[in-house]
């Protein structure tokens, strides 16, 4: 069962985290506005989840906790970076300001950055985004990793690179951060380590077979994860997975090629484009062409007895505003998970509301 704490708390709680591990303090309080976004708008599997590998990875030096990235490139409205282990979610929001700060000169600016530690939960950088009146895409793919087949292989290939988008909008935005396979090895994990079946057959073992079952993807021998479309349609979740990996890896100049990129562990590399609506007209007309196609979709007709047609982030907006105000539900366990971590850090838990 969840428990809800205040948002406060938590965020207090997960600054401690990462200040007893070893990071500045506004560098940590950043890292725990990441992790907390996520959980805000039901992004459970890359929220607090995620919070423990964290500050392991700054414990055990695989992330770094002083320094700034390399710039590799900056030409104003683009820029890359080598960001050499720097903690993901800290990298990425200075990236994002930086980004910000330029927007309204250039209307469009893009970024890549290489070597980032894991990034978590790409929606949970949108909302100052959203706040900001622009738009955003964002995604995200990990060198080292080989979990997703391209369609009628058996051979993992890809990592599961996650693709996000925001827009700003008069009663709620765009927003969506979904994975260009059928699903997210943080849901097979889970799955494993609460010892179901997955919700559907997303999984091929090693001689083909399509299953649900999570331990196929580890093996041994090892399976994988099927591209969105699955086994009949995979082939277009495979040019999704090229797609990313060219965004993110390809024009940022690091990732398969590189034979040394084989031990970043989750290291990411990133592509970040921020969107200015009102260098193409205004922002008052783009909201309206938003709003008229969120009509749209919202309106369409369901069987009978179904739920109705939600449009892409109106939940999680609507998840993000009530539980700012109402409290944070942890899915289950992520607590348990963090108590032993603040015991030996000596960081105190916080209280769970009544």
């Amino acid at each position: 069962m969840s428990v809800r704490y205040a948002h406060a708390h938590l965020h207090t709680f997960s600054q401690n985290l990462f200040e007893a591990a070893g990071l500045p303090p506004e560098r940590a309080s950043v890292m725990a506005n990441v992790f907390l976004e996520a959980d805000l708008m039901g992004f459970t599997t890359h929220g607090m989840q995620r919070v423990a590998h964290n500050v392991r990875w700054l414990m055990e030096g695989a992330s770094r906790s002083q320094g700034e990235p390399t710039v590799l490139v900056d030409k104003g409205a683009l820029f890359n970076w080598d960001a050499a282990f720097l903690p993901g979610p800290w990298v990425v929001s200075q990236a994002l300001d930086t980004a910000l700060a330029r927007v309204p000169q250039y209307g469009v600016v893009t970024a890549t950055l290489r070597r980032s530690q894991h990034i978590a939960c790409l929606a949970a950088y949108l909302p100052k985004v959203i706040e900001a009146g622009y738009l955003a895409i964002l995604t995200c793919s990990t060198p080292a990793e080989h979990t997703v087949s391209p369609f009628g292989g058996l051979t993992p290939v890809f990592s599961a690179n996650p693709l996000a988008m925001c827009a700003p909008g008069n009663e709620y935005p765009l927003l969506f951060d979904i994975s260009m396979s059928v699903t997210a090895g943080g849901y097979v994990a889970r799955a494993a380590r609460e010892g179901a079946r997955l919700p559907e057959p997303c999984l091929k073992d090693a001689q083909g077979n399509i299953t649900d079952d999570p331990a196929a993807l580890a093996g041994p021998p090892v399976g994988s994860i099927m591209p969105i479309g699955g086994a009949q349609h995979g082939y277009k979740g495979a040019a999704l997975s090229v797609a990313t990996e060219v965004l993110s890896m390809a024009l940022g100049g690091y990732g398969r090629a590189d034979a040394e990129a084989a031990g970043d562990g989750e290291a990411n590399s990133v592509f970040l484009q921020l969107i200015d609506p009102a260098a193409f007209g205004s922002l008052v007309a783009f909201k309206t062409q938003l709003h008229a196609l969120q009509n749209l979709v919202t309106a369409s007709e369901t069987p009978a007895g179904e739920p109705p047609v939600r449009f892409p982030g109106q939940r999680a907006w609507q998840q993000r505003q009530e539980q700012l105000i109402g409290g944070v539900a942890l899915y289950p366990g992520i607590m348990d998970d963090l108590a032993p971590l603040a015991r030996q850090l000596d960081v105190a838990l916080p209280k769970p509301l009544g």
